[in-house]
């Protein structure tokens, strides 16, 4: 009894605080490896780095808690990004233009959402289908050019700092207080977690599921969209390749932070963790002289070793 006790709560401790300790046991490992870690500025560049991933995370690991998956964030960010940058370009206010990229990234995110849940698709194949979609029209769009010529006040969106605070960062930060309310303190979280645990009985209990599932897909590409703006106004150019492979990213994020692809269980805080390890990983091999493309790997033995710890949790 005993035994079974110390058991659950060794898994319990592991699913609740496991991402915590690691992301402090790597910050402790790299301070110690090198002096130039733990400075103010390296850490605001980790923070900074992390951000617009971060951002593609929230409405990744809103989609993953309902059991589903979005593909086409990647091609999303470079999309809106173009589309922002071309209205601005065109004179069109900076507000609307912000506007018009944002409501593009919902959109898209909407109609993956309507085709995967009233054309009964699986997610995968919908939205893998988007990211090629929407690449072809960044491509068309564009003619395989960046976009720049931006004004100042575009540029102060990702380049300027507030308190000496990085831009990104303070907009990632007040995205995931607001998201993380929804999700914990609200009905539509509550109902979030449980389509994800047993969407039947869900639909049984009255709840509009469909609904629920497709404005959540909307989100996703509402994200996407953000960081595709930010990233454009960083740049001080929207880049027609911006954002490729970010939906692995994203979901890598999402995963390592202890949302399970079951759906029905993590939590956002997890996410953003997620997101700021694979920064420090990769700013790491910088610092230490580990060339930067082993983070690929990395980053795949990492998802695939959160996968099978999902899965021996949920089968304990």
């Amino acid at each position: 009894m005993n035994l079974s006790l110390k058991a659950n709560d060794w898994r319990t401790a592991v699913a609740n605080y496991g991402i915590f300790i690691g992301f402090f046991g790597l910050i402790v490992a790299l301070s110690l490896i090198t002096d130039r870690f733990l400075t103010v500025r390296n850490l605001l560049n980790i923070a900074e780095q992390a951000s617009l991933i971060s951002i593609v995370g929230i409405g990744m690991t809103y989609v993953i808690l309902m059991g589903e998956i979005d593909l086409s964030v990647g091609s999303l960010v470079a999309f809106t990004g173009v589309i922002t940058a071309g209205t601005l370009t065109g004179g069109i206010p900076l507000p609307l233009a912000i506007l018009i990229g944002l409501g593009a990234g919902f959109a898209l995110g909407l109609i993956n959402g309507l085709i995967t849940v009233y054309g009964e698709i699986p997610s995968f194949i919908v939205t893998l289908g988007m990211l090629s979609v929407a690449k072809g029209l960044t491509l068309l769009y564009t003619g395989g050019k960046p976009v720049w010529g931006f004004g100042e006040a575009f540029k102060f969106i990702g380049g300027g700092k507030l308190v000496g605070i990085p831009l990104p960062v303070i907009i990632s930060a007040c995205l995931y207080i607001l998201a993380i309310i929804v999700l914990n303190t609200t009905q539509l979280g509550r109902y979030i977690y449980a389509i994800g645990g047993n969407q039947r009985a869900v639909r049984l209990a009255g709840v509009k599921v469909e609904r629920i599932k497709t404005m959540m897909f909307g989100l996703s590409g509402f994200f996407a969209a953000t960081s595709g703006i930010v990233l454009a106004s960083r740049l001080a150019s929207a880049q027609p390749t911006a954002g490729g492979g970010w939906e692995l990213d994203a979901i890598a994020a999402v995963v390592l932070g202890g949302t399970s692809l079951y759906g029905g269980e993590g939590r956002l805080a997890g996410t953003l963790v997620g997101a700021l390890i694979f920064s420090v990983i990769n700013n790491g091999m910088i610092l230490t002289g580990i060339p930067t493309f082993f983070q690929y790997v990395v980053k795949g033995g990492i998802i695939i070793l959160a996968l099978l710890l999902d899965k021996k949790l949920r089968q304990s």
